[in-house]
């Protein structure tokens, strides 16, 4: 759905960064939530998904998941999946597809993701 008045205004990408995408209107809705929730510690996952996707300055809160979490079909390409942790039960989740240099929101949300437990 393209934005209408009164919508945020996304940033546009970063010269040689990453753009952010995402997968599921889900995900789009959970970064909603953090957004509200966690403004400050969203905006750094924001810099960190489109400046180091897969290089993290910190292994404890940015990282690969692993099994079968460990990868995802996101635009019919097998994408690596890697998580973000925002809050102590705030996550997100992420593809980065560095062919194209997006990186594919795949989960955020507020609370602990319940597939992992």
């Amino acid at each position: 759905m393209p934005a209408k008045r009164g919508d945020r205004v996304a940033p546009p990408r970063r010269p040689d960064g990453w753009e952010t995408r995402f997968a599921t209107n889900e995900a789009a809705k959970g970064w909603e939530e953090l957004c509200q929730a966690a403004r400050s510690n969203t905006w750094e996952a924001w810099i960190v998904l489109t400046s180091r996707p897969t290089s993290p300055e910190n292994p404890g809160r940015q990282h690969r998941l692993r099994g079968t979490f460990g990868r995802r079909e996101v635009k019919g390409q097998s994408l690596e999946q890697w998580q973000y942790e925002v809050t102590s039960a705030g996550r997100v989740w992420y593809c980065p597809d560095p062919d194209h240099k997006i990186v594919w929101v795949t989960y955020a949300s507020t609370a602990y993701p319940k597939a992992t437990e």
